[in-house]
């Protein structure tokens, strides 16, 4: 690809991963690994990149962005960059 071919290209990338049950909600091929990579729009929020995949917000608990934890109250304005790792868990019981 040359350079300007890139500079025109308006997607970025970014490692999706979903944990749990919410690995149902990937495409069948990125269950087993639980994560694929998406292409995504510059400036796509947190809340923009998990919308398509329907997730149900009440099963949103952990979000974590390259390791590090996005609080409810961000997730709809938390800007995402080429290359970030985007890992989301439900609310797990134990004991």
């Amino acid at each position: 690809m040359s350079e300007a071919q890139a500079s025109a290209d308006p997607r970025m990338h970014i490692t999706f991963k979903l944990y749990a049950s919410l690995t149902d909600y990937l495409p069948p091929q990125a269950r087993v690994g639980n994560c694929m990579e998406i292409d995504v729009v510059p400036g796509a929020t947190i809340a923009q990149v998990i919308e398509p995949f329907q997730l149900p917000m009440k099963m949103v608990h952990l979000v974590l962005v390259n390791g590090h934890y996005v609080a409810p109250e961000d997730r709809a304005s938390k800007v995402l960059q080429e290359g970030d790792v985007l890992a989301i868990w439900p609310p797990i019981a134990g004991g």
